[in-house]
């Protein structure tokens, strides 16, 4: 799997031969704040995937979570998010590189995989509006929560978008 070069990221004015710390760290090496700056906002990790028990396949649906604000492209309660959701999936440096349905875009999985971030991610625009206007957010692209949908329905939902790379 390859991935654009994104743009150089701007270096710090005061150290501007210092890395950025996604270059300069391993996932393990993060502090809590520069984990989570990580995230990009685009929500596709939020959306309800399906497991195809035949081929173990991970399907995509255009269906949020339950927590998933589909506007901001955040969780509604991030810190109590895995006791309102059971199946929700806490993201560590261990689950991001064991886990095949992380979008090719996610930040986490770029940097565990040695890639530099695309520009649209806010650490590098210093805009966290780029994600949304670059396309990759689920912004406008939800078509509701999974409470809304019954299990046919959301077979009716697969789509392949989520795991696109429009970058």
């Amino acid at each position: 799997m390859t991935h654009a070069t994104s743009p150089a990221a701007p270096l710090p004015e005061d150290r501007p031969d210092e890395l950025p710390f996604w270059r300069a760290k391993t996932l393990e090496s993060l502090t809590p704040d520069e984990w989570e700056s990580l995230c990009d906002g685009c929500g596709r990790c939020c959306l309800v995937k399906l497991e195809d028990e035949d081929t173990g396949d991970v399907l995509y649906t255009d269906v949020g979570c339950t927590l998933l604000d589909d506007q901001a492209c955040r969780c509604r309660d991030y810190p109590n998010r895995q006791a309102k959701v059971a199946d929700c999936v806490r993201l560590t440096p261990n689950a991001v590189r064991g886990l095949s349905w992380l979008p090719e875009t996610c930040a986490y999985r770029l940097v565990a995989e040695g890639h530099d971030l695309y520009w649209w991610h806010p650490l590098v625009s210093g805009d966290a509006e780029t994600v949304h206007a670059a396309g990759i957010s689920v912004r406008d692209r939800v078509a509701g929560p999974e409470e809304d949908f019954t299990i046919r329905e959301l077979l009716e939902r697969i789509t392949d978008w989520p795991q696109e790379n429009p970058a």
